[in-house]
């Protein structure tokens, strides 16, 4: 059932993504409430401003103000489809609210831009310098986040890339921070996306801002690679959560007959993985790239083998529910005999929650920090 959000622009019905039977949190936060209690205060909205929402989690901030027909920009793929889902719950237009992914070009100026700050703070670097170009002097923007979300480092790097900067008062724990954009400024180039050699290889890896481990390596995937599985009759191969495609990347040159599948809700996500397979392999391997909500898109009996690192976050929220939509996922698209491959760490009982879905789970490789998981589905 949704929960109604009431602020001075109205009642609205919203939803979170993935859905869960009893969900215990609210689709937006007191950092949403109180941005949007700040525009109607202090009269921020005109009929003819042009309005930018930046990392709107899950489109509270476009669902209110869709009068105001706002863009929105997310490197989320949830995310957009949360603010479709919550238009349509209101019985608003869903041309109201102009959805554009985290690298696709921004087209003119900007009266008014809110950002919701993101875990990453490079992301918001790469934001922030993306949108530079298309602020004027008397622009407003607005960034607002939980407080403990908002370290100094989120004004400061605001304040270098737009301008003189302030900050509200706390308010149920959240604050805003003011930026005014300064002509004098001189921005420095994107330095995204950021490219390392892939250890013990000659690979060369490109990551977008908003990639994990961008600058290098993690020590979960690095152990990851130590033990994929190597199988010359395996057809279908499934990076499920891929990141920057490391993961298929290593297990396609292991199983080269196969045909890699990378799937990440995030759009930076893929585009570094489909840059790092292509630019590495060449075009002498099949693979396929989609954003999405993990392997909902996928056919029934389609995959025999699917390698998964899953998040234990969303956004600021830590929890396993992605984990186990994953879980969930992989069983109804693996083929009779395919095998879910599954790395975490030690402390996440992922091997209960496997164990429960495909009958049986097995431990691949381990050491004192992360543990791989096998569970085959059988007939």
């Amino acid at each position: 059932m949704s929960e109604l959000l009431a602020v001075p622009q109205g009642e609205f019905a919203l939803d979170r993504l993935p859905k869960r039977s009893k969900e215990l949190l609210r689709a937006w936060d007191a950092a949403d409430e109180y941005v949007l209690e700040h525009l109607s205060e202090q009269q921020l909205l005109s009929a003819n401003a042009r309005i930018l929402i930046v990392n709107d989690t899950f489109g509270a901030l476009a669902v209110a103000l869709n009068d105001f027909q706002p863009c929105a920009m997310s490197d989320s793929w949830l995310s957009q489809q949360a603010t479709r889902l919550n238009l349509q719950i209101n019985n608003l237009p869903e041309n109201n609210v102009k959805l554009i992914n985290s690298l696709e070009a921004l087209e003119g100026v900007f009266d008014l831009v809110l950002i919701k700050a993101p875990k990453t703070l490079a992301l918001l670097e790469d934001q922030l310098i993306r949108l530079r170009a298309h602020l004027t002097l008397t622009s407003q923007i607005i960034v607002a986040g939980m407080i403990k979300n908002l370290p100094s480092s989120v004004w400061k790097l605001t304040e270098r890339l737009i301008g003189p900067t302030t900050t509200s008062l706390a308010r149920k724990k959240a604050r805003l921070i003011f930026s005014q954009p300064d002509a004098g400024l001189t921005i420095p180039a994107n330095p995204y996306p950021v490219i390392y050699q892939l250890e013990g290889t000659s690979y060369s890896i490109s990551n977008h801002a908003n990639v994990f481990s961008r600058d290098s390596l993690d020590i979960g995937t690095r152990f990851f690679l130590q033990h994929l599985p190597v199988n010359q009759d395996t057809r279908d191969i499934v990076d499920l959560g891929c990141g920057n495609g490391v993961v298929g990347l290593i297990v396609a040159t292991k199983n080269p007959g196969a045909t890699l599948h990378f799937v990440d809700e995030s759009f930076m996500a893929v585009a570094s993985a489909q840059d790092n397979f292509y630019l590495n392999l060449g075009q002498g391997h099949q693979a396929s790239f989609r954003v999405g909500d993990g392997l909902t898109d996928f056919a029934k009996q389609s995959a025999d083998l699917i390698l998964c690192n899953p998040p234990f976050h969303q956004q600021h929220t830590i929890g396993d529910q992605i984990a186990q939509s994953m879980f969930r996922q992989a069983r109804n698209v693996l083929r009779q005999g395919g095998e879910l491959w599954v790395i975490g760490n030690r402390h996440l009982n992922y091997h209960a929650d496997l164990k429960t879905l495909f009958g049986n789970c097995t431990v691949v490789a381990t050491n004192a920090k992360f543990v791989i998981w096998k569970a085959q589905l059988r007939k």
